[in-house]
């Protein structure tokens, strides 16, 4: 059973859909956050298959478009992260309010940028029941982006030069982020810089719309977000993650779980072979779907 529902988050109205399982309930829930870009409620095919395997295990999900992607309002491009958090902390409160959920367990599933955003509203809402970030950055948008430039130009046959060069670029970006400069000042030192070339040969180039989102990202970082953090948090990887540092972000994760003053469990899962979705080719790696499920029935505060 499902229905298209539509919340409020300040003055941006989401468009969504609820899913219900089978049976009166209550059933637990999640909310579903997606990633980078313009993503709506199915995160491309993502999610569809990872609902559908929810569900078969009792639990409601809630999805909904990112801020001006199919049925929303607003922009992504003018939003921070702060924004977003709150979009799903909005889609928590509305998950909660369901009559066939119970509301003391409701948890939020972020994938890859979603992953910063949950970890941001986990840090707000005292009694979210549990956190999960699938190929969730644990370091910094500069450091991940950094290495996700890094690892495509290595594909692409960059030289280890060529690389350095790209680099040295990049950071020179971030600063710019940081010092608030206008697009238009730099557009030109970067069309003229063989190096920014040999990075959008890889991907997309900046445009004014888009770097004035990098500009309100640029210096996020979880880290202090993961010290706020209460409840249950099940980080899950790809071994053969090429956008998310893997070992780095472990490393956060945990260091961050030691030094909380009131300590929620962590749980870390790294699947061989896979990659940013946690596939290998067109499946889930073996074991994915279970271990998700699994840890979710456990992190349940009425079981």
């Amino acid at each position: 059973m499902h229905q298209d529902v539509s919340f409020s988050s300040g003055d941006v109205t989401l468009a969504g859909t609820l899913w219900l399982p089978a049976g009166s309930g209550p059933h637990p829930g999640v909310v579903m956050v997606g990633g980078s870009g313009p993503t709506d409620r199915d995160n491309d095919v993502l999610f569809p298959p990872i609902r559908a395997h929810l569900l078969s295990a009792g639990f409601a999900v809630l999805s909904y478009d990112k801020r001006g992607v199919g049925g929303s309002s607003g922009n992504w491009l003018t939003s921070s992260y702060g924004d977003l958090a709150a979009d799903a902390a909005a889609a928590v409160r509305l998950l909660r309010s369901q009559p066939q959920v119970d509301t003391a367990a409701v948890g939020l599933f972020g994938h890859s940028e979603g992953g910063w955003v949950v970890l941001r509203a986990a840090a707000q809402i005292a009694d979210l029941a549990y956190v999960v970030t699938n190929s969730g950055p644990g370091v910094s948008l500069a450091r991940q982006d950094r290495w996700a430039t890094a690892n495509a130009l290595r594909a692409d046959g960059a030289t280890p030069s060529e690389i350095a060069a790209c680099e040295a670029t990049h950071d020179q970006i971030m600063r710019w982020a940081g010092q608030g400069v206008a697009f238009a000042e730099m557009k030109d030192v970067l069309d003229a810089d063989p190096a920014y070339q040999r990075i959008i040969a890889c991907g997309p180039a900046l445009t004014e719309d888009s770097w004035e989102f990098v500009k309100l990202v640029h210096n996020h970082d979880p880290s202090a977000d993961l010290i706020r953090l209460r409840c249950p948090h099940l980080a899950l990887f790809g071994a053969a993650e090429t956008v998310v540092p893997v070992a780095a972000s472990v490393t956060a994760f945990a260091t961050a779980a030691c030094n909380r003053p009131d300590p929620g469990p962590i749980t870390m899962e790294i699947f061989p072979d896979a990659d940013h979705r946690i596939r290998i080719g067109d499946d889930f790696a073996p074991g994915y779907l279970a271990t998700l499920t699994r840890w979710l029935s456990a992190a349940q505060p009425n079981r």
